[in-house]
Protein backbone atom coordinates (compact mmCIF):
# COMPACT_ATOMS: atom_id res chain seq x y z
CA UNK A 1 0.00 0.00 0.00
CA UNK A 2 2.99 2.15 0.68
CA UNK A 3 4.35 2.06 -2.94
CA UNK A 4 1.33 2.19 -4.39
CA UNK A 5 0.04 6.02 -3.12
CA UNK A 6 2.21 8.10 -5.08
CA UNK A 7 1.44 5.96 -8.08
CA UNK A 8 -1.86 6.58 -7.51
CA UNK A 9 -2.33 9.97 -7.05
CA UNK A 10 -0.46 10.69 -10.26
CA UNK A 11 -3.26 8.99 -12.16
CA UNK A 12 -5.71 10.90 -14.26
CA UNK A 13 -9.33 11.17 -12.41
CA UNK A 14 -10.27 8.67 -15.19
CA UNK A 15 -7.99 6.08 -14.73
CA UNK A 16 -8.57 6.54 -10.62
CA UNK A 17 -12.03 5.90 -10.76
CA UNK A 18 -11.68 2.94 -12.73
CA UNK A 19 -8.71 1.99 -10.01
CA UNK A 20 -11.11 2.95 -6.96
CA UNK A 21 -14.31 1.15 -8.35
CA UNK A 22 -12.81 -2.02 -9.12
CA UNK A 23 -10.84 -2.24 -5.72
CA UNK A 24 -14.59 -1.28 -4.25
CA UNK A 25 -15.37 -4.13 -5.65
CA UNK A 26 -12.41 -6.33 -4.74
CA UNK A 27 -12.44 -5.19 -1.32
CA UNK A 28 -16.09 -6.46 -0.43
CA UNK A 29 -15.15 -9.42 -2.40
CA UNK A 30 -12.29 -10.22 -0.27
CA UNK A 31 -14.05 -9.39 2.88
CA UNK A 32 -16.65 -12.07 2.02
CA UNK A 33 -13.90 -14.75 1.70
CA UNK A 34 -12.64 -14.09 4.91
CA UNK A 35 -13.60 -14.10 8.86
CA UNK A 36 -13.22 -10.40 8.50
CA UNK A 37 -15.29 -10.16 6.41
CA UNK A 38 -18.48 -10.95 8.06
CA UNK A 39 -18.96 -6.99 8.74
CA UNK A 40 -19.35 -6.77 5.49
CA UNK A 41 -20.37 -9.62 4.29
CA UNK A 42 -23.76 -9.18 2.24
CA UNK A 43 -23.19 -5.50 1.54
CA UNK A 44 -22.42 -6.23 -1.83
CA UNK A 45 -24.92 -9.32 -2.46
CA UNK A 46 -23.03 -11.58 -5.42
CA UNK A 47 -23.32 -10.96 -8.89
CA UNK A 48 -23.63 -6.88 -8.01
CA UNK A 49 -21.55 -4.84 -10.41
CA UNK A 50 -19.00 -2.14 -8.64
CA UNK A 51 -20.95 1.94 -7.65
CA UNK A 52 -20.16 4.19 -10.19
CA UNK A 53 -18.26 6.68 -8.45
CA UNK A 54 -16.10 9.87 -9.59
CA UNK A 55 -13.73 12.66 -8.26
CA UNK A 56 -13.42 15.84 -8.43
CA UNK A 57 -9.92 17.14 -10.22
CA UNK A 58 -9.51 19.73 -7.57
CA UNK A 59 -10.01 17.42 -4.52
CA UNK A 60 -7.24 15.19 -5.77
CA UNK A 61 -4.64 17.62 -6.66
CA UNK A 62 -5.36 19.13 -3.06
CA UNK A 63 -4.50 15.61 -1.68
CA UNK A 64 -1.52 15.15 -4.04
CA UNK A 65 0.13 18.12 -2.56
CA UNK A 66 -1.22 17.60 1.00
CA UNK A 67 0.55 13.88 0.79
CA UNK A 68 4.32 15.13 -0.90
CA UNK A 69 4.33 17.49 1.68
CA UNK A 70 4.10 15.05 4.45
CA UNK A 71 6.03 12.80 3.11
CA UNK A 72 8.78 14.98 2.61
CA UNK A 73 8.38 16.06 6.13
CA UNK A 74 8.15 12.49 7.45
CA UNK A 75 11.83 11.68 4.66
CA UNK A 76 12.99 14.66 6.58
CA UNK A 77 12.38 13.24 10.27
CA UNK A 78 13.20 9.65 9.01
CA UNK A 79 16.71 10.71 8.25
CA UNK A 80 17.08 12.92 11.78
CA UNK A 81 16.08 9.68 13.66
CA UNK A 82 12.85 12.29 14.97
CA UNK A 83 9.82 10.12 13.54
CA UNK A 84 7.04 9.67 16.24
CA UNK A 85 3.85 7.93 15.21
CA UNK A 86 1.20 9.31 16.62
CA UNK A 87 -0.97 6.59 17.63
CA UNK A 88 -2.19 4.78 20.32
CA UNK A 89 -0.90 1.42 18.52
CA UNK A 90 2.55 2.61 18.16
CA UNK A 91 2.74 3.93 21.60
CA UNK A 92 4.96 1.87 23.22
CA UNK A 93 8.86 3.29 23.44
CA UNK A 94 10.18 -0.27 21.13
CA UNK A 95 8.84 1.55 18.21
CA UNK A 96 10.39 5.04 18.66
CA UNK A 97 13.42 3.45 19.47
CA UNK A 98 13.22 0.97 16.33
CA UNK A 99 14.17 3.90 13.51
CA UNK A 100 12.84 1.23 10.75
CA UNK A 101 9.69 0.22 12.78
CA UNK A 102 8.67 4.20 13.60
CA UNK A 103 9.38 5.19 9.87
CA UNK A 104 6.71 2.18 8.86
CA UNK A 105 4.61 2.96 11.42
CA UNK A 106 4.44 6.54 10.24
CA UNK A 107 4.65 5.94 6.54
CA UNK A 108 1.16 3.84 7.21
CA UNK A 109 -0.70 6.71 9.53
CA UNK A 110 0.77 8.57 6.21
CA UNK A 111 -1.12 6.34 4.01
CA UNK A 112 -4.30 5.74 5.73
CA UNK A 113 -4.96 9.09 5.95
CA UNK A 114 -4.46 9.72 2.34
CA UNK A 115 -7.02 6.93 1.57
CA UNK A 116 -9.67 8.05 3.63
CA UNK A 117 -9.04 11.67 2.02
CA UNK A 118 -9.75 9.24 -1.23
CA UNK A 119 -12.91 8.34 0.32
CA UNK A 120 -14.21 11.73 1.48
CA UNK A 121 -13.20 12.99 -1.55
CA UNK A 122 -15.48 10.80 -3.51
CA UNK A 123 -18.18 12.18 -5.36
CA UNK A 124 -21.20 9.81 -4.90
CA UNK A 125 -24.38 9.28 -2.93
CA UNK A 126 -24.42 9.36 0.66
CA UNK A 127 -24.48 5.28 0.73
CA UNK A 128 -21.86 4.51 -1.75
CA UNK A 129 -19.40 7.27 0.14
CA UNK A 130 -20.44 5.90 3.61
CA UNK A 131 -19.37 2.13 1.81
CA UNK A 132 -16.37 3.18 0.32
CA UNK A 133 -15.04 4.58 3.80
CA UNK A 134 -16.26 2.03 5.86
CA UNK A 135 -14.21 -0.37 3.49
CA UNK A 136 -10.74 1.77 3.22
CA UNK A 137 -11.26 1.75 7.27
CA UNK A 138 -11.40 -1.84 7.38
CA UNK A 139 -8.40 -2.20 4.92
CA UNK A 140 -6.02 0.06 6.39
CA UNK A 141 -7.04 -1.29 10.36
CA UNK A 142 -6.58 -5.10 8.58
CA UNK A 143 -3.02 -3.77 7.07
CA UNK A 144 -1.40 -1.53 10.34
CA UNK A 145 2.27 -2.86 10.61
CA UNK A 146 1.10 -3.52 14.54
CA UNK A 147 -0.63 -6.38 13.14
CA UNK A 148 2.67 -8.19 12.25
CA UNK A 149 5.42 -9.73 14.01
CA UNK A 150 7.74 -8.84 11.38
CA UNK A 151 7.05 -5.20 11.58
CA UNK A 152 5.79 -5.33 15.22
CA UNK A 153 8.80 -4.06 17.22
CA UNK A 154 6.66 -4.37 20.65
CA UNK A 155 6.73 -7.87 20.11
CA UNK A 156 9.62 -8.65 18.63
CA UNK A 157 11.04 -6.79 21.79
CA UNK A 158 9.02 -9.27 24.24
CA UNK A 159 9.88 -12.23 22.03
CA UNK A 160 13.65 -11.14 22.98
CA UNK A 161 13.18 -10.84 26.40
CA UNK A 162 10.83 -13.48 27.11
CA UNK A 163 13.17 -15.65 25.20
CA UNK A 164 10.49 -16.68 22.75
CA UNK A 165 8.27 -17.57 25.25
CA UNK A 166 5.97 -14.63 24.35
CA UNK A 167 5.41 -16.54 20.80
CA UNK A 168 5.14 -19.71 22.46
CA UNK A 169 2.42 -18.65 24.08
CA UNK A 170 0.56 -16.49 21.21
CA UNK A 171 0.57 -19.81 19.01
CA UNK A 172 -1.07 -21.32 22.20
CA UNK A 173 -3.62 -18.55 22.24
CA UNK A 174 -4.32 -18.49 18.40
CA UNK A 175 -4.97 -22.49 18.54
CA UNK A 176 -6.96 -21.88 21.48
CA UNK A 177 -9.40 -19.32 19.38
CA UNK A 178 -9.38 -21.38 16.57
CA UNK A 179 -11.21 -23.88 18.83
CA UNK A 180 -13.67 -21.82 20.47
CA UNK A 181 -14.16 -20.35 17.10
CA UNK A 182 -13.82 -16.45 17.66
CA UNK A 183 -10.86 -14.47 19.46
CA UNK A 184 -10.89 -13.55 22.95
CA UNK A 185 -11.67 -10.14 24.84
CA UNK A 186 -10.82 -11.43 27.83
CA UNK A 187 -10.45 -14.59 30.14
CA UNK A 188 -13.48 -16.23 29.29
CA UNK A 189 -12.49 -19.21 31.76
CA UNK A 190 -13.12 -16.59 35.08
CA UNK A 191 -16.49 -16.83 34.08
CA UNK A 192 -19.52 -18.63 34.57
CA UNK A 193 -23.21 -17.39 34.15
CA UNK A 194 -25.32 -17.79 37.47
CA UNK A 195 -22.04 -17.92 39.60
CA UNK A 196 -20.27 -14.49 39.31
CA UNK A 197 -22.34 -13.17 36.51
CA UNK A 198 -26.09 -12.81 36.41
CA UNK A 199 -26.00 -13.73 40.41
CA UNK A 200 -29.49 -11.52 41.43
CA UNK A 201 -31.29 -13.75 43.50
CA UNK A 202 -35.00 -15.06 41.66
CA UNK A 203 -36.90 -17.81 40.12
CA UNK A 204 -38.04 -18.47 36.58
CA UNK A 205 -41.61 -18.24 36.75
CA UNK A 206 -43.10 -19.14 33.34
CA UNK A 207 -41.46 -20.30 30.03
CA UNK A 208 -42.10 -20.93 26.56
CA UNK A 209 -40.22 -21.67 23.49
CA UNK A 210 -38.98 -18.02 23.10
CA UNK A 211 -38.14 -17.24 26.46
CA UNK A 212 -37.83 -17.70 30.54
CA UNK A 213 -39.81 -14.99 32.51
CA UNK A 214 -37.60 -14.55 35.77
CA UNK A 215 -38.71 -12.97 38.78
CA UNK A 216 -36.54 -11.37 41.48
CA UNK A 217 -36.44 -11.50 45.16
CA UNK A 218 -37.55 -8.50 46.89
CA UNK A 219 -34.87 -6.57 48.17
CA UNK A 220 -37.12 -4.35 50.49
CA UNK A 221 -40.34 -5.58 52.43
CA UNK A 222 -42.34 -3.34 50.53
CA UNK A 223 -42.16 -2.80 46.86
CA UNK A 224 -44.46 -0.68 44.45
CA UNK A 225 -47.99 -2.18 43.28
CA UNK A 226 -47.03 -1.56 39.84
CA UNK A 227 -44.29 -4.37 38.78
CA UNK A 228 -41.75 -3.82 36.44
CA UNK A 229 -40.85 -5.62 33.18
CA UNK A 230 -37.71 -5.78 31.41
CA UNK A 231 -37.33 -6.70 27.82
CA UNK A 232 -33.69 -6.73 26.81
CA UNK A 233 -32.20 -7.35 23.19
CA UNK A 234 -32.39 -10.77 21.94
CA UNK A 235 -29.27 -10.29 19.84
CA UNK A 236 -27.72 -10.71 22.90
CA UNK A 237 -28.20 -11.79 26.47
CA UNK A 238 -30.53 -10.24 29.36
CA UNK A 239 -27.01 -10.08 31.57
CA UNK A 240 -25.63 -7.17 30.30
CA UNK A 241 -28.85 -5.83 33.07
CA UNK A 242 -27.46 -7.91 36.00
CA UNK A 243 -23.45 -8.38 35.46
CA UNK A 244 -22.04 -7.84 39.22
CA UNK A 245 -23.83 -6.99 41.97
CA UNK A 246 -22.35 -3.27 41.95
CA UNK A 247 -23.33 -2.61 38.33
CA UNK A 248 -26.42 -4.42 38.05
CA UNK A 249 -29.20 -2.40 36.76
CA UNK A 250 -31.70 -5.77 37.50
CA UNK A 251 -30.43 -5.61 41.28
CA UNK A 252 -30.65 -1.47 41.60
CA UNK A 253 -34.53 -1.59 40.22
CA UNK A 254 -35.52 -4.03 43.22
CA UNK A 255 -33.35 -2.32 45.81
CA UNK A 256 -35.32 1.08 45.12
CA UNK A 257 -38.55 -1.37 45.69
CA UNK A 258 -39.90 -2.49 42.46
CA UNK A 259 -41.10 -6.01 41.75
CA UNK A 260 -39.08 -6.67 38.92
CA UNK A 261 -39.40 -9.01 36.04
CA UNK A 262 -36.94 -9.79 33.15
CA UNK A 263 -36.89 -11.73 29.78
CA UNK A 264 -34.69 -14.19 29.19
CA UNK A 265 -34.49 -15.09 25.38
CA UNK A 266 -33.71 -18.49 24.58
CA UNK A 267 -30.73 -18.85 22.27
CA UNK A 268 -32.29 -20.42 19.04
CA UNK A 269 -31.35 -23.62 17.62
CA UNK A 270 -32.69 -25.37 14.41
CA UNK A 271 -36.26 -25.82 15.73
CA UNK A 272 -36.65 -22.26 16.29
CA UNK A 273 -35.19 -21.45 12.64
CA UNK A 274 -39.03 -20.33 11.32
CA UNK A 275 -40.03 -18.06 14.22
CA UNK A 276 -40.97 -14.63 12.73
CA UNK A 277 -41.37 -11.14 14.28
CA UNK A 278 -44.56 -11.59 14.77
CA UNK A 279 -44.07 -14.75 17.36
CA UNK A 280 -41.59 -12.67 18.90
CA UNK A 281 -44.32 -9.58 19.75
CA UNK A 282 -47.52 -11.79 20.30
CA UNK A 283 -45.47 -14.99 21.76
CA UNK A 284 -42.40 -13.70 24.19
CA UNK A 285 -43.04 -9.19 24.71
CA UNK A 286 -47.16 -9.59 24.99
CA UNK A 287 -46.96 -13.04 26.80
CA UNK A 288 -44.50 -11.31 29.55
CA UNK A 289 -46.52 -8.41 30.09
CA UNK A 290 -49.79 -10.82 30.43
CA UNK A 291 -47.76 -13.06 32.46
CA UNK A 292 -46.45 -10.00 34.53
CA UNK A 293 -49.78 -8.71 35.27
CA UNK A 294 -51.29 -12.12 36.07
CA UNK A 295 -48.68 -13.17 38.91
CA UNK A 296 -48.70 -9.59 40.30
CA UNK A 297 -52.71 -9.31 39.79
CA UNK A 298 -51.78 -6.00 38.69
CA UNK A 299 -54.01 -4.04 36.01
CA UNK A 300 -50.88 -2.22 34.61
CA UNK A 301 -47.33 -2.35 35.12
CA UNK A 302 -44.14 -0.51 33.90
CA UNK A 303 -42.12 -1.54 31.18
CA UNK A 304 -38.43 -1.27 30.02
CA UNK A 305 -37.07 -1.85 26.81
CA UNK A 306 -32.95 -2.24 25.87
CA UNK A 307 -31.56 -1.55 21.94
CA UNK A 308 -33.68 -4.04 20.12
CA UNK A 309 -35.41 -4.64 23.20
CA UNK A 310 -37.13 -1.55 23.17
CA UNK A 311 -38.13 -1.63 19.25
CA UNK A 312 -39.49 -4.50 19.81
CA UNK A 313 -41.48 -3.17 23.00
CA UNK A 314 -42.94 -0.30 20.95
CA UNK A 315 -43.95 -2.35 18.72
CA UNK A 316 -45.74 -4.64 21.29
CA UNK A 317 -47.44 -1.55 22.44
CA UNK A 318 -48.45 -0.47 19.89
CA UNK A 319 -50.09 -3.25 18.64
CA UNK A 320 -52.28 -3.98 21.89
CA UNK A 321 -53.06 -0.24 21.17
CA UNK A 322 -54.75 -0.95 18.74
CA UNK A 323 -56.77 -3.93 20.10
CA UNK A 324 -57.87 -1.17 22.64
CA UNK A 325 -56.00 -2.81 25.38
CA UNK A 326 -53.21 -0.39 27.47
CA UNK A 327 -51.73 -3.18 30.13
CA UNK A 328 -48.93 -0.66 30.21
CA UNK A 329 -48.64 2.38 32.37
CA UNK A 330 -45.25 3.99 31.49
CA UNK A 331 -42.15 2.55 29.34
CA UNK A 332 -38.13 3.04 29.35
CA UNK A 333 -36.29 3.01 25.83
CA UNK A 334 -32.42 2.71 26.34
CA UNK A 335 -30.78 3.66 23.59
CA UNK A 336 -33.45 2.14 21.19
CA UNK A 337 -34.74 2.85 17.46
CA UNK A 338 -38.41 3.49 16.69
CA UNK A 339 -37.62 5.92 14.22
CA UNK A 340 -34.86 4.08 12.01
CA UNK A 341 -34.16 7.56 9.97
CA UNK A 342 -30.65 8.15 11.54
CA UNK A 343 -29.01 4.55 11.77
CA UNK A 344 -25.17 5.13 12.07
CA UNK A 345 -22.63 3.25 10.76
CA UNK A 346 -25.23 0.21 10.15
CA UNK A 347 -26.90 1.73 7.20
CA UNK A 348 -23.99 0.91 5.17
CA UNK A 349 -24.90 -2.95 5.35
CA UNK A 350 -28.66 -1.97 3.76
CA UNK A 351 -30.01 -1.41 0.47
CA UNK A 352 -32.93 -3.33 -1.35
CA UNK A 353 -30.18 -5.90 -3.39
CA UNK A 354 -28.79 -6.54 0.44
CA UNK A 355 -32.29 -7.20 2.12
CA UNK A 356 -33.47 -9.28 -1.04
CA UNK A 357 -30.48 -11.23 -0.33
CA UNK A 358 -31.10 -12.27 3.42
CA UNK A 359 -34.70 -12.39 2.83
CA UNK A 360 -34.15 -15.15 0.30
CA UNK A 361 -31.35 -17.03 2.29
CA UNK A 362 -33.22 -17.24 5.59
CA UNK A 363 -36.57 -15.44 5.48
CA UNK A 364 -38.24 -18.60 5.04
CA UNK A 365 -36.60 -20.09 7.80
CA UNK A 366 -32.84 -20.74 8.60
CA UNK A 367 -30.84 -19.05 11.38
CA UNK A 368 -28.84 -15.70 11.44
CA UNK A 369 -25.82 -17.30 13.25
CA UNK A 370 -24.69 -15.77 16.36
CA UNK A 371 -20.74 -15.49 15.57
CA UNK A 372 -21.77 -13.76 12.25
CA UNK A 373 -23.39 -10.78 14.09
CA UNK A 374 -21.03 -10.56 17.10
CA UNK A 375 -18.42 -10.35 14.07
CA UNK A 376 -20.07 -7.61 12.41
CA UNK A 377 -20.95 -5.47 15.56
CA UNK A 378 -16.62 -5.92 16.79
CA UNK A 379 -15.98 -4.51 13.33
CA UNK A 380 -17.59 -1.66 13.76
CA UNK A 381 -14.61 -0.86 15.60
CA UNK A 382 -12.11 -3.20 14.19
CA UNK A 383 -8.99 -1.23 16.10
CA UNK A 384 -10.48 -1.60 19.63
CA UNK A 385 -13.03 -4.81 19.21
CA UNK A 386 -10.70 -7.21 16.60
CA UNK A 387 -6.78 -6.26 16.09
CA UNK A 388 -6.30 -4.63 19.28
CA UNK A 389 -6.76 -8.09 20.45
CA UNK A 390 -4.72 -10.20 18.03
CA UNK A 391 -2.07 -8.47 18.85
CA UNK A 392 -2.18 -8.96 22.11
CA UNK A 393 -2.94 -12.39 22.21
CA UNK A 394 -0.92 -13.80 19.53
CA UNK A 395 2.00 -11.69 18.54
CA UNK A 396 2.73 -10.60 22.58
CA UNK A 397 1.44 -14.15 24.06
CA UNK A 398 -1.16 -11.98 26.62
CA UNK A 399 -3.88 -13.52 27.92
CA UNK A 400 -6.22 -10.72 28.24
CA UNK A 401 -7.33 -9.67 31.89
CA UNK A 402 -10.79 -10.97 33.23
CA UNK A 403 -13.98 -8.23 32.06
CA UNK A 404 -17.47 -9.03 32.75
CA UNK A 405 -18.77 -7.07 30.11
CA UNK A 406 -16.48 -8.81 27.49
CA UNK A 407 -17.19 -11.25 28.48
CA UNK A 408 -21.19 -11.14 27.50
CA UNK A 409 -19.84 -9.00 24.74
CA UNK A 410 -18.27 -12.80 23.17
CA UNK A 411 -21.72 -15.14 25.02
CA UNK A 412 -23.30 -14.33 21.03
CA UNK A 413 -27.27 -15.46 20.17
CA UNK A 414 -28.43 -16.66 17.13
CA UNK A 415 -31.43 -15.00 15.45
CA UNK A 416 -33.87 -16.85 13.69
CA UNK A 417 -33.91 -15.94 10.07
CA UNK A 418 -37.86 -14.73 9.10
CA UNK A 419 -37.39 -12.47 12.20
CA UNK A 420 -34.37 -11.03 11.46
CA UNK A 421 -35.57 -10.73 7.70
CA UNK A 422 -38.45 -9.09 9.10
CA UNK A 423 -36.89 -6.75 10.99
CA UNK A 424 -34.36 -5.40 8.13
CA UNK A 425 -36.70 -4.42 5.46
CA UNK A 426 -39.34 -3.10 8.20
CA UNK A 427 -37.37 -1.07 10.22
CA UNK A 428 -33.64 -0.09 8.42
CA UNK A 429 -34.85 -0.37 5.09
CA UNK A 430 -37.88 0.52 5.05
CA UNK A 431 -38.46 2.55 8.37
CA UNK A 432 -42.24 1.64 8.74
CA UNK A 433 -42.96 1.58 12.33
CA UNK A 434 -43.02 5.26 12.27
CA UNK A 435 -45.45 5.23 8.88
CA UNK A 436 -48.77 4.67 10.39
CA UNK A 437 -51.38 2.02 9.23
CA UNK A 438 -47.78 0.60 7.15
CA UNK A 439 -46.19 -2.39 9.16
CA UNK A 440 -48.76 -5.14 9.95
CA UNK A 441 -47.95 -7.05 13.28
CA UNK A 442 -49.75 -9.72 14.75
CA UNK A 443 -53.00 -9.03 12.76
CA UNK A 444 -52.81 -5.37 13.23
CA UNK A 445 -51.62 -2.04 11.96
CA UNK A 446 -49.04 -0.38 14.12
CA UNK A 447 -49.85 3.34 14.67
CA UNK A 448 -47.21 4.50 17.60
CA UNK A 449 -49.37 7.46 17.78
CA UNK A 450 -51.78 5.45 19.96
CA UNK A 451 -48.61 4.40 22.15
CA UNK A 452 -49.84 7.34 24.88
CA UNK A 453 -48.53 7.22 28.08
CA UNK A 454 -45.47 8.38 30.16
CA UNK A 455 -42.14 7.60 28.22
CA UNK A 456 -38.92 7.62 29.29
CA UNK A 457 -36.30 8.08 26.45
CA UNK A 458 -32.45 7.64 27.15
CA UNK A 459 -29.57 7.59 24.65
CA UNK A 460 -25.48 7.69 24.75
CA UNK A 461 -23.90 10.46 23.10
CA UNK A 462 -20.89 8.04 21.88
CA UNK A 463 -23.20 5.14 20.27
CA UNK A 464 -22.77 3.91 17.28
CA UNK A 465 -25.41 0.96 17.17
CA UNK A 466 -28.06 3.50 18.13
CA UNK A 467 -26.87 7.40 17.37
CA UNK A 468 -28.00 9.82 19.59
CA UNK A 469 -30.19 10.84 17.06
CA UNK A 470 -31.75 8.02 16.04
CA UNK A 471 -32.30 7.87 20.00
CA UNK A 472 -34.21 11.15 20.30
CA UNK A 473 -35.83 10.71 16.93
CA UNK A 474 -38.21 8.59 19.87
CA UNK A 475 -39.39 11.75 21.23
CA UNK A 476 -41.07 12.76 17.91
CA UNK A 477 -43.04 9.84 17.43
CA UNK A 478 -44.39 8.82 20.94
CA UNK A 479 -47.28 11.04 21.98
CA UNK A 480 -47.83 10.81 25.76
CA UNK A 481 -45.67 13.12 28.10
CA UNK A 482 -41.64 12.35 27.44
CA UNK A 483 -38.61 12.78 29.11
CA UNK A 484 -35.31 12.80 27.52
CA UNK A 485 -31.92 12.26 28.85
CA UNK A 486 -28.21 12.05 26.72
CA UNK A 487 -25.29 9.71 29.26
CA UNK A 488 -21.54 9.69 28.17
CA UNK A 489 -20.01 7.32 26.30
CA UNK A 490 -21.39 4.63 24.47
CA UNK A 491 -23.74 1.75 24.19
CA UNK A 492 -22.74 -0.39 26.65
CA UNK A 493 -20.97 1.71 28.65
CA UNK A 494 -23.40 4.59 28.94
CA UNK A 495 -26.34 2.15 29.82
CA UNK A 496 -24.60 0.19 32.35
CA UNK A 497 -23.31 3.44 34.49
CA UNK A 498 -24.25 2.90 38.55
CA UNK A 499 -24.56 5.48 40.79
CA UNK A 500 -21.99 4.21 43.47
CA UNK A 501 -19.23 4.67 41.45
CA UNK A 502 -19.88 8.26 40.32
CA UNK A 503 -18.42 8.40 36.62
CA UNK A 504 -19.66 9.78 33.48
CA UNK A 505 -22.17 12.40 33.08
CA UNK A 506 -25.66 13.12 32.06
CA UNK A 507 -27.22 16.15 30.08
CA UNK A 508 -30.71 17.16 31.08
CA UNK A 509 -33.73 20.33 29.58
CA UNK A 510 -34.95 22.05 32.63
CA UNK A 511 -38.00 23.34 30.27
CA UNK A 512 -38.79 20.01 28.86
CA UNK A 513 -38.65 20.99 25.75
CA UNK A 514 -38.45 18.38 22.65
CA UNK A 515 -37.42 20.27 19.87
CA UNK A 516 -37.53 18.33 16.38
CA UNK A 517 -33.67 17.96 16.38
CA UNK A 518 -31.25 16.43 18.90
CA UNK A 519 -28.85 19.41 18.41
CA UNK A 520 -31.50 22.13 19.26
CA UNK A 521 -32.47 19.96 22.60
CA UNK A 522 -28.97 19.72 23.74
CA UNK A 523 -28.38 23.81 22.85
CA UNK A 524 -30.68 23.72 26.12
CA UNK A 525 -29.34 21.19 27.84
CA UNK A 526 -27.36 21.04 31.00
CA UNK A 527 -24.70 18.86 32.19
CA UNK A 528 -25.20 16.84 35.35
CA UNK A 529 -22.16 14.80 37.44
CA UNK A 530 -22.90 10.90 37.59
CA UNK A 531 -25.46 8.57 36.36
CA UNK A 532 -28.79 9.15 35.00
CA UNK A 533 -30.17 6.40 37.03
CA UNK A 534 -30.59 8.37 40.09
CA UNK A 535 -33.13 10.65 37.61
CA UNK A 536 -34.33 7.77 35.95
CA UNK A 537 -35.19 5.90 39.40
CA UNK A 538 -37.22 9.16 40.87
CA UNK A 539 -39.23 9.56 37.32
CA UNK A 540 -39.71 5.83 37.39
CA UNK A 541 -41.02 5.90 40.86
CA UNK A 542 -43.74 8.78 40.18
CA UNK A 543 -45.44 6.20 37.95
CA UNK A 544 -45.08 3.42 40.33
CA UNK A 545 -48.19 4.02 42.43
CA UNK A 546 -48.43 3.00 46.12
CA UNK A 547 -46.00 1.20 47.47
CA UNK A 548 -47.58 -2.89 49.79
CA UNK A 549 -45.91 -6.04 51.60
CA UNK A 550 -43.20 -7.58 49.12
CA UNK A 551 -44.16 -11.02 47.97
CA UNK A 552 -42.92 -14.09 50.26
CA UNK A 553 -43.15 -16.20 47.12
CA UNK A 554 -42.46 -16.53 43.45
CA UNK A 555 -45.04 -16.19 40.84
CA UNK A 556 -48.76 -17.17 41.87
CA UNK A 557 -51.02 -20.15 41.15
CA UNK A 558 -49.94 -22.08 37.71
CA UNK A 559 -47.08 -19.69 37.45
CA UNK A 560 -44.63 -21.04 39.82
CA UNK A 561 -40.64 -21.06 40.54
CA UNK A 562 -39.57 -23.64 37.33
CA UNK A 563 -35.63 -23.13 38.65
CA UNK A 564 -33.99 -20.64 40.24
CA UNK A 565 -32.60 -17.69 38.22
CA UNK A 566 -30.92 -17.28 35.83
CA UNK A 567 -32.33 -19.75 34.34
CA UNK A 568 -31.25 -22.32 31.98
CA UNK A 569 -32.08 -20.58 28.66
CA UNK A 570 -29.50 -17.92 28.78
CA UNK A 571 -26.53 -20.32 30.13
CA UNK A 572 -27.45 -21.85 26.18
CA UNK A 573 -24.30 -21.44 23.91
CA UNK A 574 -24.96 -20.17 20.06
Amino acid sequence: MTQDIPEILGQSAQQFQQALGEGWRNAFQSFQNMDLGQAAKGLIPPGSPPPKISFAPEKLQALQQQFLQEAATLWGQSLHGTTQPKDRRFADKAWENNPMAAFSAAAYLLNTRTLMGLADAVQADAKTRARIRFAVEQLTAAAAPSNFLAFNAEAQQKAIESQGESIAKGVTNLIHDLRQGHVSMTDESIFEVGKNVATTEGAVVFENDLFQLIEYKPLTDKVYEKPFLLVPPCINKFYILDLQPDNSLIRYAVAQGHRTFVVSWRNPDASLAHKTWDDYIDDAVIKAITVTQDITGAKSINALGFCVGGTMLGTALAVLAARGEKPVASATFLTSLLDFSDTGILDVFIDEAFVKYREQEMGQGGLMKGKDLSSTFSFLRPNDLVWNYVVGNYLKGETPPPFDLLYWNSDSTNLPGPYYAWYLRNTYLENRLVKPGQAVVCGEKVDLGLVDMPVYIYGSREDHIVPIGGAYASTQVLPGKKRFVMGASGHIAGVINPPAKNKRSHWLRSDGKLPQAHAEWLAGATEQAGSWWTDWSQWLVSHAGKQIPAPKTYGKGKYRAIEAAPGRYVKAKA
